[in-house]
């Protein structure tokens, strides 16, 4: 099982990861893009991601706005891959 981040892990960590807050046990972000289209390309981009790194993001789509939570359901909070995770989705939020 994966470790859980302690408060302060996650607070120093949240710096790099532009927009991403702490919330309910989750990395969170939320963000606008441009078009309909275009989120449903970032979210494609993310399922690949995803699929390579056998670590799965909660994904809700709103039209133009999509938001990315990740947490390890497994071990309670949020852990190392977790993070890694949300630097992958902030990176090609970047692309995007």
């Amino acid at each position: 099982m994966a470790t859980l981040l302690t408060q302060a892990e996650i607070e120093s960590a949240l710096p790099e990861l532009p927009g991403w807050a702490f919330t309910d046990d989750r990395l969170q972000l939320t963000t606008e893009l441009a078009s309909f289209p275009a989120v449903l390309a970032l979210v494609a981009a993310v399922g690949e991601v995803a699929e390579q790194r056998n670590h799965h993001p909660d994904i809700d789509i709103r039209w133009r706005t999509v938001t990315f939570a990740c947490t390890t359901h497994s071990a309670g909070g949020v852990t190392q891959r977790d993070v890694e995770l949300a630097q992958q989705v902030a990176a090609l939020l970047a692309e995007a």
